[in-house]
């Protein structure tokens, strides 16, 4: 057996079915479900922080520019207060969403678990010292936290019900009622586990239990911002993608809560005027990385509408615009990419070469790094600007990455174009000689 047979059958027998599973496990479905509900605040909160750091030098004499920055100077509170209202404590929409999404998979009340679980995250992350309660928590700091708390309450309320243990009332109250009163034993038991907790870690530690969480996870953050952590993502990615599994879906599913930490981080130190060291985000993968859709394959696509065989050229037509918009599953079960090894080391190189060279140019400041979470259907060159504040000299590189895809594809497209080539001349032949015996007869 060949070392590329035993690779695919390594792909198929070990890791498809240990994906397959890890997707479709409840609580990594909840947290991916959560993020993706807590979305849209982040997307609108994100898009406003550019009004109030436009991209333009302080020093810049153009008119439009001094007006913008003269005009975000003035109203810098007020145009701020609909991103503190979303990007700034998305943690209590993350939390109350994951809570939601697990509650409804167990067949337990959602919104009450949400509420409930809201409840928690607030109590541990945003005690009232003085009169006042502290948001610093609520952002990107509190991600893991809002995570670890909405899994917990969920899991207790769960086992609550399971042993039956609650307050029993007659059968003429009403229903809403009922339920509103079998929050209580939960509540109580949040107070009772959660709180004291907290209490422990801000007397012997002098901070808040998130803050707490992230110095645990710090290391972990510090790591997977690396460049050894980007490729092994993309590598475990279009495995799984190659093994016919939705790589992206459990991948982002994996690093959703580290992406959406470095840009918290990355948009505190913005505000502060302090230097952004955060590469690794969610715009970062989406636009920088896998151009087109996984495996970069716009540069295949590209390749494909030129092609002189017609299967290659229709899915090339039929692949170009969805391409566009980061959506390439035409492409990769049309072609297919799927456990086609003409393709097999494209599809891993393309995108790994994106990330070297992509965060390079960011870590080395020639690039700006990403201040903006942006939805992942916007067109590469547009995305990347609108995450970076518009600055649209990334364009430019996204504009190259794609020119060099089409590089990196470009021999293996044509020995798989030259098969079917062959293929389609042997159907036309068979199909004539069909027809010739037809009208013979």
């Amino acid at each position: 057996m060949s070392i590329s047979q035993s690779l695919f059958t390594f792909i198929e027998q070990k890791i498809s079915p240990f994906a397959a599973r890890l997707s479709s496990q409840r609580h990594v479905m909840a947290v991916r479900d959560g993020f993706i509900s807590a979305m849209p605040f982040m997307i609108v909160g994100s898009f406003l922080l550019v009004f109030v750091h436009p991209p333009f030098s302080p020093e810049s004499s153009w008119g439009f520019a001094r007006s913008w920055l003269a005009l975000s100077a003035k109203y810098e509170v007020q145009i701020l207060t609909p991103f503190n209202m979303t990007m700034g404590i998305m943690s209590i929409y993350i939390s109350a969403s994951i809570a939601y999404n697990l509650a409804r998979s167990y067949k337990l009340d959602p919104f009450m678990t949400a509420m409930l679980a809201l409840m928690s995250f607030l109590l541990v992350a945003a005690p009232q010292i003085d009169e006042k309660m502290s948001t610093a928590a609520l952002g990107g700091v509190g991600i893991f936290t809002a995570i670890l708390v909405a899994i917990y309450v969920t899991e207790l309320t769960r086992l609550l019900k399971k042993y039956n243990i609650g307050i029993r009332l007659p059968e003429q109250v009403p229903s809403n009622i009922k339920h509103s009163f079998d929050l209580l034993i939960p509540i109580v038991a949040v107070v009772v586990t959660l709180f004291p907790l907290s209490l422990l870690i801000q007397s012997g530690f002098d901070m808040l239990l998130p803050q707490a969480i992230m110095a645990l996870f710090e290391p972990l953050i510090s790591a997977a911002d690396s460049l050894p952590a980007v490729l092994l993502a993309v590598l475990i990615c279009h495995l799984l993608w190659f093994a016919g599994i939705h790589g992206s879906a459990i991948v982002s599913g994996m690093l959703q809560a580290f992406w959406l930490t470095n840009l918290g981080l990355n948009q505190t130190d913005l505000a502060a005027g302090l230097p952004m060291t955060h590469i690794m985000t969610e715009a970062f993968w989406n636009f920088l990385i896998v151009i087109g859709g996984s495996g970069a394959t716009i540069g295949l696509v590209l390749l494909f509408c030129r092609s002189k065989s017609a299967h290659l050229r229709t899915m090339g037509k039929l692949s170009l615009v969805p391409s566009c918009f980061n959506i390439n599953e035409p492409v990769i079960f049309g072609t297919p990419i799927v456990m086609n090894p003409v393709f097999f080391i494209p599809f891993l190189l393309a995108p790994m070469v994106n990330a070297v060279i992509a965060y390079l140019a960011v870590s080395t400041d020639i690039l700006p790094h990403m201040i903006s979470l942006v939805p992942w259907t916007s067109p590469a060159p547009i995305g990347a600007a609108w995450a970076m504040g518009w600055d649209f000299k990334v364009s430019v590189l996204v504009i190259l990455l794609m020119a060099l895809s089409m590089v990196i594809y470009y021999p293996f497209f044509k020995v798989y174009e030259k098969q079917l080539l062959t293929q389609e001349k042997a159907a036309e032949a068979e199909q004539m000689f069909t027809e010739k015996a037809d009208a013979a007869q």
